[in-house]
């Protein structure tokens, strides 16, 4: 849940819920998540909240290589993305979880589904977007982002990769995610007219 904060839009209730924040982050006891999650309290706490909104926009909503939407990687801006889409809401409902407010592959949103106690569908859908999730900490690294802390934190809940996940990362890094071929199949070289419309 607290990974779920940190990776809202950091408005003044931001603020307001440092001290629970930390005081949750000082429960997990030692290990990586809580490290890394400590550290971005850290950069919060010491940072002004503009320039913190500031950069917020500038990290994940003009960029697109540090997309925070899950679906993105593996199926960009695609029709098939829709499908995609409708899976995470079908794990949300069958938790009981109403997503308002924003798209359900956020990963703040999926870490709000765990933090509600939904663990085993959260987990699958992180660990069935995981590849996603690596790209979108390495570009969050190369940018030189503290939100890579946060990213780090929620991958090292998850169990090791396998060697699918780590290939699967690895290709998702050379290539980027799909792009649309909207209408291409059907409508070759030899396909009848459509009357002069484009």
């Amino acid at each position: 849940m607290a990974a779920s904060v940190l990776l809202s839009y950091p408005d003044e209730r931001l603020a307001e819920a440092l001290p629970l924040l930390n005081a949750v982050v000082a429960e997990l006891g030692p290990g990586e998540p809580a490290r890394r999650l400590a550290a971005f309290l850290g950069h919060v706490a010491s940072t002004p909240p503009a320039d913190l909104a500031e950069h917020y926009v500038a990290t994940f909503d003009l960029k697109r290589r540090c997309c925070p939407y899950l679906t993105y990687y593996t199926y960009g801006d695609t029709r098939r993305r829709g499908m995609a889409l409708l899976r995470f809401q079908q794990a949300y409902r069958a938790a009981g979880f109403d997503v308002t407010g924003e798209l359900p592959d956020h990963l703040g949103v999926v870490c709000e589904l765990s933090g509600r106690g939904a663990t085993e569908q959260a987990v699958r859908l992180l660990r069935e977007h995981r590849a996603g999730i690596e790209t979108l900490l390495r570009a969050l690294r190369e940018e030189g982002s503290p939100y890579a802390e946060v990213v780090a934190a929620v991958l090292a809940t998850l169990p090791p990769p396998t060697e699918r996940e780590r290939q699967a990362a690895l290709r998702l890094a050379e290539e980027g995610p799909p792009a649309e071929e909207v209408g291409l199949d059907p409508y070759g070289p030899n396909a009848p007219s459509l009357g002069g419309r484009r």
